[in-house]
């Protein structure tokens, strides 16, 4: 036989300043926890965009990122002739791509942040077909001046349309903003690739990366195998998309990881605030824990109630904390990108497997901090507790 539920909602009401207190706690540690996992799901998802499945990154043999590779034009050439590239009126749609980073003043902050200057090709709009020019125009190749992209422009004072904007020891004229669809591209300043190296004192035919755009995802294969095959080139070939998603892999876990731990340590402190409320209602509710039992209720109802009891309070501040972390949900925020050393722009994703997640994680401290108190009032003898009044 089941005590009925309202029993315990009822409790629940009637002590209604202990189970506030709890309901904050695990409302807090489900609102810490839901939000770490929204910044790195964001800060992944932002790189992830970033890569298309039917483009390929070249790079340097052992390089583990854009930062530290080299190819030079030769190699470039060799690319333009494998099997599987596509090709425009104009030819083939590669880009060889320069990577600088540059100290620029930010809006808010008031201090400087690293911001990553990419030298791409004039075709690079072709090949990467999900950015636009929302404002301005493309820059002129051979030019003194970049475009950028709409999180840098907002992030960076002076980097509008019609300004000029230092580093590398030369003035760059913006000409235009660009919307790469809330990619790890939004947060770069793009100009042409010789005019970077010659900025940064470097040679006019080395470059770090090569990016080619292939007929179809499907040429991947033939053109990767053909140009590892060439004894010419010492390089690695990845998918766009697959090299983005690695480069997010070091800073999610570490916000993972981090994120896990402060929440870990504020679950501690919730589950001993669920303790302490449903101690206290053990306590306080002697006579009627004997009154139940000399009715024939057995120990499993007690149990069974007591942890109902927990279960709704904890579900209560599950939803809370699910809540209060909605607003969380497309704010941008920033942070240093350290396979880039640039700051990257990138915005909270709450989704709802998330918040599925953060009211388990809810339920399973209701259900540590009322198992206790719910064995104990369950082998509460029953002369002892009627005597209680």
């Amino acid at each position: 036989m089941a005590i009925p539920i309202i029993y315990n909602i009822r409790s629940v009401q009637a002590r209604w300043s202990s189970s506030i207190v709890a309901v904050l706690g695990i409302a807090g540690t489900v609102g810490v926890f839901i939000a770490m996992l929204a910044l790195a799901r964001g800060f992944k998802a932002t790189l992830v965009a970033s890569g298309s499945a039917d483009n390929v990154i070249v790079t340097r043999a052992g390089a583990s990122s854009e930062m530290l590779s080299s190819i030079d034009l030769d190699a470039v050439k060799i690319l333009e002739d494998e099997p599987g590239v596509a090709r425009s009126d104009a030819g083939p749609l590669i880009t060889s791509e320069a990577v600088a980073v540059a100290s620029l003043p930010l809006r808010s902050a008031g201090g400087d942040a690293n911001v990553q200057i990419r030298g791409v090709s004039a075709n690079a709009l072709n090949i990467r077909r999900n950015i636009k020019i929302v404002k301005g125009e493309m820059f002129h190749p051979g030019l003194t001046e970049v475009v950028v992209g709409k999180n840098a422009s907002a992030s960076y004072a002076g980097l509008n349309v019609g300004n000029t904007v230092k580093f590398g020891g030369t003035e760059w004229k913006v000409v235009g903003i660009f919307d790469a669809g809330g990619s790890a591209f939004d947060s770069e300043v793009w100009c042409d690739p010789r005019v970077l190296d010659d900025a940064y004192k470097r040679p006019s035919n080395a470059f770090q990366s090569a990016t080619v755009h292939l007929t179809s995802a499907d040429a991947f294969r033939g053109f990767k195998d053909a140009v590892l095959a060439d004894p010419r080139m010492d390089v690695q070939v990845e998918r766009e998309i697959d090299y983005y998603s690695k480069q997010s892999t070091a800073m999610t876990r570490l916000i993972t990881v981090l994120g896990g731990l402060v929440a870990f340590i504020m679950a501690i402190g919730a589950v001993f605030g669920a303790l302490n409320t449903m101690y206290s209602a053990v306590s306080e509710r002697g006579r009627e824990i004997g009154t139940m039992l000399a009715l024939g209720f057995g120990g499993a109802a007690v149990i069974s109630s007591f942890l109902i009891e927990a279960l709704f309070i904890a579900a209560i501040g599950g939803i809370v904390g699910c809540i209060a972390v909605l607003p969380l949900n497309g704010l941008t925020t920033g942070t240093m990108n350290w396979q880039t050393f640039s700051q990257l722009a990138f915005a909270f994703r709450v989704s709802p497997q998330l918040l599925g997640a953060g009211i388990v994680f809810a339920l399973a401290m209701g259900l540590v901090g009322g198992l206790l108190p719910a064995l104990r009032a369950a082998r509460m003898p029953v002369a002892t507790a009627l005597r209680e009044l």
